[in-house]
């Protein structure tokens, strides 16, 4: 029971590689579901009666039950108290409800569907050739760790998982064929090779959590069959209005349930009147739901825009950056000029989106300590590519491709001289003879 509980008030570290707001949809928003469920759940199959009939008088116990049971799995209708019962051929006039037996299973599944995007988001977010939940988790380790060295060891780890996946990108960009070049270009310019695989992922994960939530509004119309997508405002006129809760047409208490009996072989026609204890609470679940899912919709959206904003703005990525470079390792200022190349040529938007996502799951310091320490990384490869370029023989030779060391010319002279191929097409050369 204590791991049960654990689950939902503490739940993993492993998950925070996204920002609030998509743990607003798929953890929290989950959660509540499940607890919706559970409650709902024991209500209906364990704790208290699901249905009760008004049967005639002349039923004994058995007859209760099986009206109680026949009613409960066939459905019943909801009938306003001033309108007559409809006659049997008169199905039309029947508002049957269907969902009240469905009710945990529905909410089941609107926790699944609210939890889907992120799983696209951890599924596919690896496939770029980076674990973000892994840097995530050791960013968390390095604002966690008391000892200098500690520090130091978690953020060089961060740097050299970035720098894996950030060459990786540049390797891939310059290895890409021209019919890849097309494709890509055809799907909007993203991917690995482009430097914003994650970033349009993400934003694509977004996109899903708006989707579902709007679409969960709507969907639930035909599911409880009333105009859900203004049940809120309508639950809260009403209430404001002073209407009693016996004339919900939406989650009505009191239903009607037509059955037939076979007697003596003739068929005899009930219609008994039922009490749903459960749509007391149904209504007031999802009354509240839809002022929650109105919500999560609305600071979703808010939310895209911002990071589409994030994603499209070189400005605003630099402006970011900037803000997180202080001083490289010889203790001098960060030029504007130096940080927008650090950003152009080697983070890119992925860099970028990472050290984000470390800033939304972390602090100010240590995002910018890890941009620090990657900035420095970058400037220290730089720098030994630059003296390649400008003395490309200085530290080979091309022909021997050993180190050759200027100091010690002897060591040189006494290397073995090579052996010359055999001239009878064999192998390898002749071996020479021993004397006994």
């Amino acid at each position: 029971m204590e791991k049960f509980v654990t689950v939902f008030t503490k739940p993993p570290e492993s998950t925070k590689d996204d920002d609030v707001i998509d743990r607003l949809n798929h953890r929290y928003t989950v959660m509540l579901l499940l607890v919706f469920t559970m409650s709902i759940g024991a209500q209906l199959y364990m704790v208290g009666k699901p249905i009760t009939c008004w049967a005639d008088k002349h039923f004994t116990g058995n007859h209760i039950k099986y009206t109680n049971a026949y009613c409960w799995v066939r459905n019943t209708y909801y009938l306003p108290f001033d309108e007559e019962i409809p006659h049997e051929h008169e199905e039309e006039k029947r508002n049957h409800i269907l969902y009240y037996q469905w009710l945990p299973f529905i909410l089941l599944a609107q926790a699944l569907f609210f939890w889907l995007p992120s799983g696209v988001w951890h599924g596919l977010n690896q496939k770029g050739g980076i674990d973000c939940d892994n840097i995530l988790s050791n960013a968390g380790k390095v604002m966690k760790a008391q000892e200098e060295k500690k520090r130091t060891q978690q953020t060089r780890i961060i740097v050299n998982q970035m720098d894996r996946f950030l060459g990786t990108e540049k390797e891939a960009k310059g290895s890409r064929t021209f019919s890849a070049a097309c494709i890509r270009s055809a799907l909007v310019c993203c991917g690995t090779a482009m430097g914003n695989y994650l970033c349009v992922l993400y934003i694509f994960a977004k996109c899903l959590h708006l989707l579902n939530v709007v679409v969960q509004l709507f969907f639930l119309n035909a599911i409880l069959k009333t105009n859900y997508s203004l049940y809120g405002y309508e639950f809260m006129t009403n209430v404001l209005q002073g209407d009693h809760w016996m004339n919900s047409p939406s989650f009505p208490r009191v239903t009607m349930c037509d059955f037939k009996v076979r007697r003596l072989g003739n068929i005899h026609r009930y219609t008994v009147q039922c009490v749903l204890p459960i749509n007391m609470y149904t209504e007031k679940i999802y009354a509240f739901l839809w002022f929650w899912m109105v919500m999560v919709a609305v600071v979703t959206g808010l939310n895209l825009a911002t990071w589409i904003a994030r994603c499209m703005l070189s400005s605003d990525r630099l402006s970011y950056i900037m803000k997180h470079l202080r001083k490289d390792n010889e203790g001098k200022k960060i030029q504007k000029k130096e940080a927008k190349r650090f950003m152009d040529e080697y983070l890119k938007q992925d860099g970028v989106f990472i050290l984000r996502l470390i800033g939304h799951n972390t602090n100010n310091m240590i995002c910018t300590e890890v941009a620090e320490a990657v900035f420095n990384n970058w400037k220290t490869m730089d720098q030994e590519a630059r003296k390649m370029a400008d003395n490309p023989e200085s530290d080979y030779n091309d022909d021997e491709r050993m180190p050759i060391n200027p100091s010690a010319p002897e060591e040189a002279e006494a290397l073995p001289p090579k052996q010359p191929l055999p001239q009878d097409g064999g192998l390898y050369p002749p071996v020479p003879a021993y004397n006994k």
